[in-house]
């Protein structure tokens, strides 16, 4: 059995990570309830840790105060809430925070122990201003600059692999050079006004697993020359899948995989430790959770076996 199947995979969740949304909304928020399935079905053991919420004050440090007052009071006005796309309850007010403080807890533990993952994450349409694109606030820019600015770490590389640009967490890092953003993404698609990432790679309608991961490649191997981050946080969202309800892009099942397994690879050889959002994923919320399982444990067994005598990995 591979070694990542039998090595329990370093997991943030909480209950909480999926409110009760209306009948038939678009966004398949029961995905974070079936991953923990998912993950089960495929034979993953998991470490299952408990994220804690995200202080106010930390949302604050990238968000507008009165936006993170108004979410937390669960008061956004509806016009917001028309932009991010769905209501802010208490029920998402709270996701927030946990999701934003399992996204800061995986990273310290993928700081102390190499890999790691959130059971969600990865909402990188939330600007300074507000919410965006079923994002209320922007976990990997929260975490980030809390971690640089508690000096975890001293420079954060976000690898943002969603089919849509991560345009908030580029506006929220603009002009930083302690946390660097890198988006791959459909140029086509969401957001029609492209904010500017410190790397920005738009892709063509329809681009298969051979380009994509050919252009990852350099991109990512460039970035890390380039920048040596002592982390690298991964949007590892799945809608560059071809099947994908919001997606452009033509990815296969395999494609995500090795997506995943090469990030994790280049990351192991590098000596930078790793940790994993969810990021986007649109449809039969089961599909989804299962595709969001595989790409996990893709990244994970990488990892594993960058642990591993070659002959092991070999099968000798």
């Amino acid at each position: 059995m591979a070694a990542g199947l039998t090595s329990p995979l370093p997991l943030f969740h909480h209950p909480d990570y999926a409110p009760p949304l209306p009948p038939g909304h678009r966004f398949p928020m029961s995905k974070y309830a079936l991953l923990l399935p998912a993950l089960a079905a495929a034979g993953q053991a998991v470490d299952l840790l408990q994220p804690e919420a995200m202080p106010a004050h930390w949302l604050e440090a990238v968000h507008d105060p009165d936006y993170v007052s108004a979410v937390l009071a669960a008061q956004v006005p509806a016009a917001v809430e028309r932009r991010i796309g769905l209501a802010v309850t208490p029920a998402v007010a709270r996701r927030t925070q946990l999701v934003a403080g399992g996204t800061h807890g995986a990273a310290c533990h993928a700081l102390a122990h190499g890999w790691a993952a959130n059971a969600a994450g990865g909402s990188h349409h939330a600007g300074p201003d507000g919410g965006a694109g079923y994002c209320v606030t922007n976990d990997l820019a929260i975490a980030a600059n809390r971690l640089v600015m508690e000096a975890a770490v001293a420079r954060i590389l976000i690898v943002d692999l969603d089919v849509h640009q991560g345009d908030g967490t580029a506006l929220i890092m603009a002009g930083r050079s302690d946390i660097i953003t890198l988006s791959i993404h459909a140029e086509r698609n969401f957001p029609v006004r492209k904010a500017r990432s410190h790397l920005d790679i738009g892709l063509a309608d329809g681009t298969g697993d051979a380009e994509y991961l050919a252009v990852l490649a350099k991109a990512l191997d460039d970035s890390l020359r380039q920048w040596r981050p002592g982390l690298v946080m991964l949007q590892a969202g799945v809608d560059p899948h071809g099947d994908d309800r919001l997606g452009r892009l033509a990815l296969s099942d395999a494609g995500l995989a090795a997506r995943d397994r090469h990030v994790a690879l280049a990351c192991r050889a590098a000596n930078v430790p790793l940790v994993v959002t969810l990021g986007g994923g649109y449809g039969d919320p089961a599909v989804v959770a299962a595709r969001h399982a595989a790409t996990l444990i893709a990244g994970w067994q990488a990892w594993c076996a960058g642990d591993m005598p070659a002959a092991a990995r070999n099968g000798e």
